[in-house]
């Protein structure tokens, strides 16, 4: 049984060693270190105009600027609405889920239904009192609630 093993791992030996000199002496495996490097550089043909990459690029960073200052409008606006909403739902005399509020810039859009002519007083002030808010559209009506 020892010779089996011994046979066996010999020839694995043999197998590897073989593997490394045939590997070696072909080129496949880089045994050297550092790296060497090509003999000539690497390079491209053709030249490219620096005008022409200015101008891509200049036209691309205006793009981005553009697309910046939507994305701030949008985070604003939410920010206003948002802002407004809280204010509502804080508010003991408002009903903040029946006034819907939308904004676009500093524009703001009231919409729902209150019980009392109080009420919607007091959500359109809630609303104008509000930082960035230069302007409040009213389409909040007024129903008071019926009774048996």
């Amino acid at each position: 049984m020892r010779a089996i093993v011994r046979a066996l791992l010999v020839s694995v030996l043999v197998i590897l060693v073989t593997f490394v000199v045939f590997s070696y002496s072909a080129g496949t495996v880089n045994w050297r270190f550092p790296p060497q490097q090509p003999a000539e550089p690497v390079g491209t043909t053709g030249t490219v105009s620096g005008g022409l990459t200015r101008g891509h690029g200049a036209e691309l960073g205006k793009k981005a600027a553009v697309a910046a200052a939507k994305a701030g409008q949008a985070v604003n606006a939410t920010s206003t609405t948002a802002k407004i909403k809280a204010k509502m739902a804080l508010d003991d005399f408002v009903k903040a889920r029946a006034v819907a509020v939308s904004t676009r810039g500093s524009v703001v859009t009231l919409t729902g239904r209150v019980e009392s002519p109080a009420e919607h007083d007091r959500a359109v002030s809630l609303a104008r009192e509000t930082a960035g808010v230069t302007e409040v559209i009213d389409h909040i009506v007024i129903e008071p609630p019926e009774r048996p």
